[in-house]
């Protein structure tokens, strides 16, 4: 009898619900500072996870959670670019 393979949870760090791994968009801070969108989720470096609309990524911003969960502050510019590169709906 076969086991069902476990979904990975990860939490969005705008609305703070757990959801699966594969329907979060991930953001990373590489090892050489950069913050960034990762939409493979496989680059190295600190992870934050956050859903795929307007209402977290603002959530998130607002709460400087994006900040607290990449360990960093994140410049201005950078938050226009990762809200560009989410292509939020």
């Amino acid at each position: 009898m076969a086991r069902a393979r476990k979904i990975p949870q990860r939490m969005c760090v705008g609305c703070r619900e757990m959801k699966n791994k594969k329907e979060l968009i991930r953001i990373v801070r590489t090892p050489d500072e950069t913050i960034l969108v990762d939409p493979t989720g496989k680059k190295s470096g600190r992870g934050a996870y956050i859903c795929p609309n307007v209402e977290c990524f603002n959530l998130a911003v607002k709460g400087k959670r994006i900040a607290k969960a990449l360990e960093r502050e994140i410049p201005d510019e950078i938050i226009a670019a990762l809200k560009k590169d989410l292509v939020i709906d």
